[in-house]
């Protein structure tokens, strides 16, 4: 069985301006879950799309999260990236959340949300500290809409405060971020693996 993941990016910044160090992070816990045979379906730019306010699956004319919940629920693992404002999620990330409160009631015969049985991690990049706050934040908002944590789910490097340098400027990786990485997508395939061959037993019956 083939494992797929896709990511969120809730950079603020859309397509086509400078570069964006969330892009950075994904990419590298993409190559991670690529290592461990996971097909990499790509980076949803939340800034190129229009999702409207709201917390239902589908709010309307011109609302474009209806097509991207579909691609993110087509796939395995969701590497959720963003950076950090004020010391907290994105506002875009923290909207995608909201949508994702759906879940809550589309569950199906057994209960279960369609995120369940699906595994989500973190990759956050900032320019001051946050990191814990935001991983924490997004961590309890996607436990409650069914997602699974793998252990040591998340990635993150947060430069000096009050700095200018960001992480897409970096001469290379430091070492100890290649090594959270590396363990995040190993866990996050392994967990993937295991919950793809057996999912959570529903409400009627175990699996």
């Amino acid at each position: 069985m083939t494992l797929k993941a896709i990511a969120i990016n809730a950079t603020l910044k859309p397509s086509g301006k400078e570069p964006s160090s969330t892009d950075k992070m994904i990419d590298l816990v993409a190559d991670g879950l690529r290592k461990h045979g996971v097909e990499w379906a790509g980076t949803i730019r939340l800034a190129d799309h229009v999702i409207k306010p709201g917390v239902s699956s589908d709010e309307g004319d011109g609302d474009e999260w209806p097509a991207l919940r579909k691609r993110i629920l087509e796939a395995d693992i969701l590497v959720f990236g963003s950076p950090i404002w004020l010391g907290q999620l994105s506002s875009l990330g923290k909207m995608v959340l909201e949508r994702m409160d759906a879940f809550l009631s589309e569950t199906d015969d057994q209960g279960r949300m369609p995120s369940s049985g699906k595994v989500a991690v973190a990759a956050i990049v900032g320019n001051e500290d946050g990191a814990h706050r935001v991983t924490a934040d997004l961590f309890q908002g996607l436990n409650d809409v069914g997602w699974t944590i793998p252990a040591a789910g998340a990635t993150y490097w947060v430069g000096e405060a009050m700095n200018k340098k960001d992480f897409k400027d970096l001469p290379q990786v430091p070492d100890e971020v290649a090594a959270a990485t590396e363990t995040l997508a190993r866990n996050a395939a392994h967990l993937a693996g295991l919950l793809a061959a057996k999912t959570y037993p529903g409400t009627g019956k175990d699996q």
